[in-house]
């Protein structure tokens, strides 16, 4: 894909989003952050290598890092489960945004995963749970919040660390409720038809914008954001800095407010109907 990227198809972006040289959390990490210091553990079972945390510095601000990390190879992407975090991982996720509330920080959220671990030892030590549980308690957070979307924003492993006051998205990167493999093998019980499930689920960084689920498109490099990695990390700075700037000149309980709303307002539509010429609308049966 070295040519020039217009005009793909909601399969052809997500076979982008998945690219083995696209940038990774840690490469935002190590480009964008001064000083930073990893932090392990949940302190209730272990650490999770796929979703690293810490405190850094922003532009001379700091500021607390939490993302999905997958690997630069085989043997990364094997030690980093895919980027699939079991529930340690998003309860470490928690924890640090509870330091950042307690150290008045900003907190960054990189998301790139196809999902959280659907394993048997995670199901046990509660992966919905913790996952629900960051959501929950990511709406009472009193520090801004910044959520990228950098490839792959999938289920509700991408939720975990998803909810926020901003939501950016890279051109190329995707956002689901479901991977489409996953989509279609349940709609249609065969997941070779995942091109046909990625058009229905409108899972494009255009088609989010579109119903107010993200805020802002961070454009690409032509070809992808692997083919100059250098000016994608320096893209999604700027977006950034921007909307850092922006959320932390608000009143915190305003911000906590339009963060409850913006994502209750998710899937709301209006369905205005007409009736027809001498056709006397529906009403409602008496209660008598």
């Amino acid at each position: 894909m070295e040519q020039e990227i217009k005009g793909l198809t909601p399969w052809e972006k997500v076979q982008v989003s998945r690219h083995p040289q696209r940038p990774l959390t840690i490469d935002y990490i190590e480009n964008l952050f001064e000083d930073f210091v990893e932090l392990h553990g949940d302190r209730l079972y272990g650490d999770d290598p796929a979703l690293i945390g810490g405190i850094g510095i922003f532009k001379g601000q700091g500021v607390v890092i939490i993302g999905h990390n997958k690997g630069k190879n085989v043997k990364e992407n094997v030690s980093r489960n895919f980027g699939m975090p079991h529930p340690e991982g998003y309860r470490k996720a928690l924890r640090l945004m509870r330091l950042a509330e307690r150290w008045h920080l900003p907190v960054i959220s990189f998301i790139d995963t196809p999902g959280a671990y659907p394993g048997i030892g995670a199901e046990e030590r509660g992966q919905a749970e913790a996952i629900g549980r960051n959501i929950l308690e990511a709406f009472e957070i009193r520090s801004p919040i910044i959520v990228v979307v950098i490839g792959e924003g999938g289920s509700g492993g991408a939720l975990g660390i998803g909810v926020g006051d901003r939501i950016l998205m890279l051109e190329n990167a995707i956002y689901s409720v479901i991977s489409p493999e996953g989509c279609a093998a349940i709609i249609w019980k065969d997941s070779k038809q995942a091109e046909r499930a990625a058009s229905a689920l409108k899972l494009t960084a255009q088609d989010l914008l579109r119903f107010n689920i993200i805020d802002e498109i961070i454009p690409e490099p032509p070809g992808g954001a692997h083919n100059d990695i250098n000016a994608t990390i320096k893209a999604v700075e700027e977006s950034i800095a921007r909307n850092l700037e922006i959320i932390c000149n608000k009143d915190i309980d305003s911000l906590l407010e339009e963060r409850y709303q913006k994502v209750r307002k998710i899937g709301i539509f209006e369905e205005n109907l007409v009736p027809k010429a001498g056709v006397e609308p529906a009403r409602s049966p008496s209660s008598t």
